[in-house]
């Protein structure tokens, strides 16, 4: 996101409580780009402020592997996500809720 691509932004972000927030929308949202969103601005705002040089982290180059690392780990991410939401609402549409599993004998 923009606003907390700088520090200046980040700090101001965190004063308004913005984590809190997030944190409660969260725990309630079921889309899975937002919930992606959402946690990696939580991350931005819980994480330690990056070193010198890297205040403004629009401007930091991202090496091309990591990029691409980054993004296939979103689409498998994203692809777990939408397998459990899909075996949830197979559950619900036969009326059944998920088991416990038995202990190990």
């Amino acid at each position: 996101s923009q606003l907390t691509a700088t520090k200046a932004g980040r700090h101001i972000v965190r004063e308004k409580g913005t984590y809190l927030i997030l944190r409660e929308l969260h725990r309630w949202e079921r889309e899975p780009d937002v919930l992606a969103a959402c946690e990696k601005l939580i991350q931005v705002l819980i994480g330690d402020e990056p070193g010198p040089g890297m205040e403004n982290l629009l401007e930091v180059d991202v090496p091309e592997e990591v990029e691409q690392e980054l993004q296939r780990l979103d689409r498998e991410e994203e692809e777990e996500w939408w397998r459990r939401e899909q075996e949830e609402q197979r559950r619900e549409a036969r009326g059944s809720t998920p088991r416990p599993e038995e202990p190990p004998r």
